[in-house]
Formats: C-alpha cells, sequence, structure tokens
C-alpha cells in the first residue's frame, strides 16, 4: 500500500467513524475515529464473510458504507464488553 493510498484509506474510516457517532451515541470523538479506522478493517471482512456485496455505484462510497458498518460492530462489542 503506497502512502497516497494509506491516506485515503484513513479518511474514509475517520468519516466512518464520524457517521457511526450518529447510530451509537455516547462516545467521545477519539473513540468514535478510531472506531471508524477499525471499522475500515472490520467492515469488509464481515461482509465477506456473509456473502454480502454491497455495490452503491461509487467505489468511495461504498467503502464509506461498509466502513461505518465495520465501525458500529466494533463500538457495539465494545459497549457488550464495557471497554
Amino acid at each position: 500500500m503506497n502512502g497516497q493510498s494509506l491516506l485515503i484509506t484513513i479518511i474514509i474510516g475517520l468519516v466512518a467513524g464520524w457517521l457511526a457517532s450518529f447510530i451509537m451515541v455516547g462516545g467521545g470523538l477519539i473513540v468514535y475515529l478510531v472506531s471508524g479506522l477499525l471499522g475500515g478493517v472490520v467492515g469488509p471482512w464481515l461482509l465477506r464473510q456473509l456473502g454480502v456485496n454491497l455495490n452503491i455505484g461509487s467505489p468511495m462510497v461504498t467503502d464509506i458504507i461498509v466502513s461505518a458498518i465495520g465501525a458500529i460492530v466494533v463500538l457495539f462489542i465494545a459497549r457488550l464488553l464495557h471497554l
């Protein structure tokens, strides 16, 4: 992964964490940004395991939504474990 790809991945993760903050209320900004970055890894993996293929039209919008789903899952599990 080159520097530009890494930067795009980080930006997508940050946007995904911000979107997750609207659904999973009750955390700080840093928590949502970190969860977005983790969601960028968890979301694609989870949807691949479930056999779900989101194709919204724009690859970047699809990546943001998939990462937001991952961030929501990360936050949900963290709350179940009381982290």
